[in-house]
């Protein structure tokens, strides 16, 4: 999902080298304890608040999940042992693992899974509607017994299986009491470490902004047992601190951003450095909103499609990434599989983007900014903290760009939250901003990244303020869609009303880097996201200290 990120103190990251890995009630560290280090903090530990990459990856790893992924991305057998679907293809039954618990002893059961799908179909509109998307055409979930799980749907739906894999499982008896009326406390639970748990590790302490420690659940009811007695996440406030401390052994990892600048250097110390695709997207965010209250100049079409042939992606691709990514056109990454490949991104062409903006009547002033309803072309640009690295350098290429076709851009850097508040507005109205920088890392199913565009999804996963009721209608549509052919043919034609309409300038897809110590096998690279993931509990079940 979207690295929505809180940022990270230097300090306080430095303060907690050589705590990682440490025993939650020792003081050295555990040599079967796999450490991981990322710019990527966990920025909640509530599935309904949180929307950072490694939040996922956690409660892929803490909680249940029906189904996941393999190492070559077919849906698997998780806490569903099997599944049949009815004639008419509304009706699905899950069998799930028998006399499974949770890490407090408390049973676990399909009653979980279908008290989960229940209030997050309850309060859909409301604090649960950033995962309303997995639920979506429900109508209902019911236990008929311990070990099955009935789940209704009101018509064939695409991808379920794929739904289930993204669905965390909650335990009841935590979440039932929140719940209840309106349920406003299910987005002010903290949801504090040490956390019930029901997947093959729990989380046992955590500290904002620094590290997350967890360890092996006893009560793990899959077939494999973790080779490790836990890992962990240590948060650094950017790459060259994270990378330097692999390189002296305070890190046994680095997550799936590692920056490209340190391949040459990891590879020469001596560490393990594996590259793949990825379903990360990096873009230009326009603010579509037709309400926005100034420079409303930034709605015309022409302006925008202006932008787009003044961005040199290959440029950007060289130099920011080392050629560690690809040019970036539509949302749908060639990685997922359901990338539009007539979708190709434009060139970079400043004689055309200057032809656009004098057809349309802005002028450049004495000092080479346009003019557009008697100001400037001069817009500050959102860039969030957790962007630095090769995005600021992706930055200053477009500023160079639209300086030469007359358009100012000015960065704004800005701590996550902040970014995001300045993005959505005090009233989540978006009218107050006007460009940003950002990037999604969604789901393999185009469905998420899809979704995140709806009108609904305004004050949820919206970041553009781009609401266009015919485009919502497609998203449905697609949905249930169970001919493949035809859900592919109708995600083609989604993909080419976001690139035509541009609330998103998609410019890079980047690979996936990662870096491991040779003292560690055992990874699992999937395809698209790296090893630790919100996909699979592959690598952590598999990962071990060489001999």
């Amino acid at each position: 999902m979207r690295k929505l990120l809180r940022p990270v103190a230097l300090i306080a990251a430095i303060a907690v080298v050589g705590v990682l890995g440490a025993c939650s009630s020792g003081t050295t560290h555990n040599e079967d304890v796999l450490r991981i280090g990322t710019t990527s903090p966990i920025d909640s530990l509530n599935p309904f608040v949180s929307d950072s990459d490694y939040s996922s990856v956690m409660y892929q790893y803490v909680y249940p999940h029906l189904t996941e992924y393999d190492a070559d991305l077919n849906i698997v057998p998780a806490f569903a042992t099997d599944w049949e679907m009815s004639d008419d293809g509304t009706t699905w039954t899950f069998h799930t693992v028998p006399n499974a618990k949770w890490s407090d002893g408390k049973k676990l059961s399909a009653q979980d899974a279908a008290f989960t799908m229940t209030m997050i179909m309850d309060h859909a509109d409301g604090p649960t509607g950033i995962l309303a998307g997995w639920v979506a055409h429900m109508v209902s979930a019911e236990a008929t017994d311990d070990n099955t799980l009935v789940v209704t749907y009101e018509t064939p739906v695409s991808n379920v299986l794929t739904q289930m894999q993204a669905l965390h499982i909650l335990p009841e008896h935590v979440w039932a009491p929140l719940s209840e009326g309106d349920g406003e406390e299910i987005t002010t639970f903290e949801n504090g470490a040490p956390m019930v748990s029901g997947g093959p590790f729990k989380l046992d302490s955590y500290k904002k902004d620094q590290l997350a420690l967890f360890s092996a659940n006893p009560n793990w009811w899959g077939k494999t047992q973790p080779k490790i007695a836990g890992f962990g996440f240590q948060f650094f406030a950017n790459d060259d601190a994270m990378v330097s401390a692999l390189m002296a052994g305070e890190l046994d990892m680095t997550g799936q951003m590692t920056p490209p600048t340190a391949v040459s250097t990891l590879k020469n110390a001596g560490m393990d450095v594996l590259v793949g695709p990825s379903v990360t997207i990096k873009m230009l965010i326009i603010n579509t909103n037709p309400e926005k209250v100034a420079n409303r100049e930034l709605l015309d079409p022409n302006v925008r499609l202006a932008l787009d042939y003044a961005i040199d992606r290959q440029q950007i691709i060289d130099t920011a990434w080392l050629g560690f990514a690809q040019p970036g056109s539509t949302v749908v990454t060639p990685a997922s599989g359901y990338h539009d490949e007539s979708i190709e991104p434009l060139p970079f062409d400043l004689s055309k983007a200057n032809e656009l903006l004098d057809a349309a009547g802005y002028a450049k002033g004495a000092d080479g900014i346009r003019i557009a309803d008697d100001h400037p072309m001069s817009y500050e640009l959102i860039f969030p903290t957790e962007e630095n690295g090769a995005p600021d350098r992706a930055f200053q290429i477009m500023q160079n760009g639209f300086k030469e076709i007359g358009i100012e851009i000015k960065q704004r850097k800005m701590d996550p939250d902040a970014a995001w508040d300045a993005i959505v507005g005090p009233d989540e109205d978006y009218t107050t901003y006007d460009l940003a920088m950002w990037n999604w890392t969604p789901p393999v199913d185009p469905d998420f990244i899809l979704s995140a565009l709806t009108c609904d999804q305004w004050g949820n996963n919206s970041d553009s303020g781009y609401c266009n009721p015919a485009y919502d209608q497609m998203w449905l549509d697609q949905g249930v869609l169970t001919d493949p052919d035809a859900r592919r043919a109708k995600i083609n034609e989604m993909q080419q009303v976001l690139f035509d309409d541009r609330p998103y300038i998609v410019y890079a897809y980047p690979e996936v880097i990662e870096a491991h110590s040779p003292k560690w096998d055992g990874f699992v690279l999937s395809p698209l996201v790296g090893s630790v993931n919100n996909l699979s509990t592959l690598t952590l079940l598999g990962v071990h200290r060489v001999p």
